[in-house]
């Protein structure tokens, strides 16, 4: 239990906010009430960005949910009644039975996102509850990264994208160059102190090369050069440097030989003899804008320079035929012998092996059905099932159900950690889906976007408000989200919320267990495999640190993958199988829907991408005041493009499509190129009566539509930009 002595103590806690990084936190507690949080202790730890030194004003935010709410006006008005757990749990329950009876288990969609999650209260929790009650559809598909890990299934054999596919902190010290393409590692953070890392290795002699349609902060810190390109064009560049590595005899031919197949049919590919057109540095110019001069040179650089790290993000697979992005930097790592193992431990994989809360019965809706046409052998049969919905697709699915190809007709949404409507594309037909359900359940912190959407509101606690555990994805790491202070209000934990609502769907064998005897569990049988301080000691200390274990030849890679081939498959065996034209079986340009060449370009002529916010972990943290006063929400031009509208800078504009309209202060700037606008993604949709949003909310703008390999697709929209009227 907190002390609620007028003694302070330091309470260890780890900050997560699904940023990509993982910083140690001190919580100073006095009271019962945080007074101060500060970075953790030693040498070259991670410092906190500001989002985790404003946690505690989240914590004790003036908007903060902290009561069961029930929605007493029209849906989306955001009007609501407080009312009792008691009678909150009885309505929760009794609209889960009698959808079950009327309709089905299958009509009960759920989607828990990453929104301060962390182990214990996760996607298990729900998955246990909801299979007891007989299943339910759930979601496939990464948010994040599901090109990248389409990707690494097919050319690899690897279930998602990370442990063998990123770049350690060590390959950076290594290599002699760095290629930064569409990555901004000081916003976005995708590994602890990388910004660090990247200074270390600028200083050792490394070279640095950014490829992004912006400037981004990164490229102006870091970066020797910068190379901006069109968003969507990435594949056509990588592809157009193989052509100019594999035509001057510049691949590592033993490392090809040892470790790969299927570059015979990729050379077909790429020098025209399948389709008569040679993918030179002079095609993908015409199509990516980078000078065909410089794509050569890059290509060169990358051959020769070894060790090179071609870290590329996940932003640019957030595209149509993502995918397609994510298998052309894999030829070219495996075609230069670039690529190498990652030594990272997967001690996340050990934290959930080890979680009681997947102990659950089968999902009785995933029973039966086939798998999906693009599923993939290295995931589970559960996750392959064609009875899942993408997520991106709830609103499609529930729009048009059986009628429309959807495996059933869906009547309730259950949200969890998630801020959906504001974090999924085309909002505006996600608030037509959202009315046309019967009933929607959402778990939160605040009254966002989607919460306001909602039947029932249960108010969640912080993770500074209950116990955890975690396992950064990199591993090697344990760490101890302890219990600070008691929760405010009546909000309860997830796993509280999931054990009080089975109680009432007469579930008697969900478990009772707290959150602390969870972990005690799970610490208990991971140090069976490898050694760990003992509770006491890693409670006090919050985080342990694993010695990684170093192969012996760091030169070689593992003697065989999990494809079919036992090798990287440049020429993919399993994409063959899926026998889909949208999905060619080696790394393919194919150019994406509302592309400049697009019809529609004449009437919206600017390509519209939504990257990350500083300020914000997604959603995370807008409603922040602190927070708020350090950037301000506003649409990125060029110059030209502004010019030629007449505006200027801080001007109100009018930024829209056929899928709605946002108004928003422009920033006109020479950091990103011409014909290609940025607004950053998270900031919390607030409409007018006419619909008009005036949050800055960018999935207004992006369409409701996944990639044929299944990446969604928020950099892929074109829209116009015109002065608003004040």
């Amino acid at each position: 239990m907190p002390d609620k002595s007028d003694k302070e103590k330091i309470i260890r806690s780890i900050c997560s906010s699904h940023c990509g990084g993982t910083c140690e936190m001190k919580i100073h507690v006095k009271e019962n009430r945080i007074v101060r949080i500060e970075p953790g202790d030693g040498e070259n730890k991670p410092r906190l960005c500001a989002r985790g030194h404003a946690y505690r004003q989240r914590v004790y935010a003036p908007d903060r949910l902290l009561y069961p709410l029930k929605r007493s006006g029209i849906r989306g008005s955001g009007e609501f009644s407080r009312i009792s757990w008691d009678e909150a749990l009885e309505t929760v329950a009794g609209q889960m039975k009698r959808i079950k009876t009327a309709y089905g288990n299958a009509a009960i969609l759920h989607f828990c996102s990453m929104c301060d999650p962390h182990t214990l209260h996760h996607v298990g929790a729900f998955h246990r509850l909801l299979c007891q009650f007989g299943g339910y559809t759930a979601p496939w598909g990464f948010i994040s990264h599901e090109g990248a890990s389409f990707s690494a299934g097919v050319t690899y054999g690897l279930r998602r994208k990370f442990t063998q596919t990123e770049h350690s902190p060590e390959e950076y010290l290594k290599s002699r160059l760095i290629i930064m393409w569409g990555w901004n590692p000081v916003t976005t953070e995708q590994g602890t102190n990388v910004p660090l890392y990247l200074t270390q290795a600028k200083e050792a002699g490394a070279e640095i090369i950014c490829v992004d349609p912006r400037y981004t902060d990164s490229a102006a810190t870091f970066a020797d050069r910068w190379i901006p390109i069109r968003p969507g064009t990435d594949a056509a560049a990588l592809i157009a440097m193989a052509y100019v590595i594999l035509k001057e005899n510049l691949q590592d031919k033993d490392f090809i030989e040892a470790y790969t197949v299927g570059l015979d049919q990729f050379k077909d590919y790429v020098f025209g003899i399948a389709d008569g057109v040679a993918k030179t540095p002079e095609w993908a110019e015409a199509i990516s804008a980078v000078p065909a001069a410089a794509i050569a040179d890059l290509a060169r650089a990358y051959a020769r320079n070894k060790p090179a790290a071609l870290v590329t993000s996940i932003g640019p697979g957030r595209t149509a035929y993502g995918e397609q992005y994510h298998r052309a930097a894999a030829a070219l790592e495996a075609i230069t012998g670039n690529w190498q193992p990652r030594n990272w431990q997967p001690t996340p994989t050990k934290v959930l092996k080890y979680n009681p809360q997947f102990s659950s019965p089968p999902n009785q809706v995933e029973i039966g059905p086939p798998l999906r046409r693009n599923a993939l052998p290295y995931r589970g049969t559960s996750v392959n099932s064609s009875a899942r919905v993408n997520i991106s697709l709830f609103a499609d699915a529930i729009l048009k159900g059986k009628d429309g190809g959807y495996p059933n007709d869906y009547k309730m949404v259950w949200l969890s950690n998630t801020n959906y409507l504001n974090q999924l594309g085309e909002v505006n037909k996600t608030i037509k889906a959202f009315q046309k359900l019967d009933f929607i359940l959402v778990t939160e912190q605040f009254m966002t976007a989607t919460a306001k959407f909602a039947d029932i509101v249960l108010p969640v606690c912080t993770f500074l408000e209950r116990n955890d555990i975690m396992a950064p994805r990199g591993g090697g790491v344990y760490g101890l989200l302890n219990k600070a202070i008691e929760p405010l209000g009546e909000s309860k934990s997830q796993l509280e919320i999931c054990k009080a609502l089975a109680l009432k769907l007469g579930l008697t064998d969900y478990g009772d267990q707290s959150d602390e005897e969870w972990v005690k569990h799970i610490l208990t049988q991971i140090s069976e495999e490898i050694p760990l301080p003992d509770f006491d000691s890693l409670k006090k200390d919050g985080i342990y640190r694993v010695k990684a274990a170093q192969p012996e030849d760091e030169k070689s890679p593992p003697p065989a993958f999990r494809t079919p081939s036992g090798r990287i498959e440049i020429d993919s065996e399993i994409i063959a199988k899926i026998n889909d034209p949208l999905i060619p079986t080696v790394p393919t340009y194919l150019e994406t829907w509302e592309s400049l060449n697009d019809p529609l370009a004449e009437k919206y002529p600017l390509q519209l991408i939504t990257p990350h916010f500083k300020r914000r972990a997604h959603s995370q943290f807008d409603n922040l005041p602190w927070l708020r006063e350090l950037q301000t929400q506003s649409i990125s031009l060029n110059t030209i493009d502004a010019e030629a509208r007449g505006i200027r800078q801080g001007d109100l504009v009018r930024v829209f499509n056929d899928r709605g309209e946002v108004r928003i202060p422009a920033r006109v700037t020479e950091r990103i190129m011409p014909g290609v606008v940025a607004l950053p993604q998270g900031a919390w949709y607030n409409p007018d009566e006419k619909g008009i949003d005036y949050g800055g909310c960018a999935n207004v703008l992006t369409k409701n539509v996944i990639s044929p390999g299944g990446a969604f697709t928020p950099h892929t929209a074109l829209v116009e930009i015109e002065k608003g009227v004040e």
